[in-house]
């Protein structure tokens, strides 16, 4: 694996905060970190490709964005389903996440979706209808009593003007 220069560290710091809401967000990017759009974009497809950043994506505020319901729901669905299942989740608009989990003996849900709506009774709903997709009948669900703040994890923040002083690792 190669190791980071000076250009991947600025790139990954310029990475980690808001996306520019622009019609060409990976030039002003790139115009940050003082390369060419190119240039940027082949880094991050290398450093992709090494293993060295795992994704990058949005984080919806959903409560800002008018859900103020949410739920995960937990399920207890047949490991030989488990694929088909899954598929079927995900293709409802109102699970943000899906993914499956061991069982323990008094706990034997396998897998959990968050669902996110704008009441708990929409939320049932929600859920009934997936129960009803999926061909399943037990769940549990576990509604969000307080958002705490959601922070990413910051790399190479030894510049405070760079990254806030809630940076956990530096180089």
């Amino acid at each position: 694996m190669e190791m980071l220069d000076e250009i991947d560290k600025k790139i990954i710091r310029a990475m980690q905060g808001d996306f520019p809401l622009v019609e060409e967000p990976y030039k002003e990017i790139a115009a940050i970190v003082g390369v060419e759009e190119a240039e940027l974009l082949r880094r991050l497809c290398r450093l992709k490709e090494n293993g060295q950043i795992r994704k990058m994506g949005a984080v919806l505020q959903h409560r800002a964005a008018g859900f103020t319901a949410n739920v995960l729901c937990a399920w207890v669905v047949p490991p030989a389903r488990m694929d088909a299942v899954a598929r079927c989740m995900c293709e409802n608009p109102a699970v943000s996440h899906c993914y499956d989990r061991d069982t323990a003996e008094d706990w034997p849900y396998n897998v959990y979706t968050m669902i996110h709506a704008k009441s708990r009774t929409e939320c049932e709903e929600i859920a009934d209808a997936i129960a009803a997709e999926c061909d399943l009948s037990e769940r549990v669900m576990l509604y969000s009593v307080k958002e705490w703040k959601k922070t990413s994890m910051r790399y190479f923040c030894e510049d405070e003007d760079v990254c806030p002083s809630d940076c956990v690792l530096q180089a």
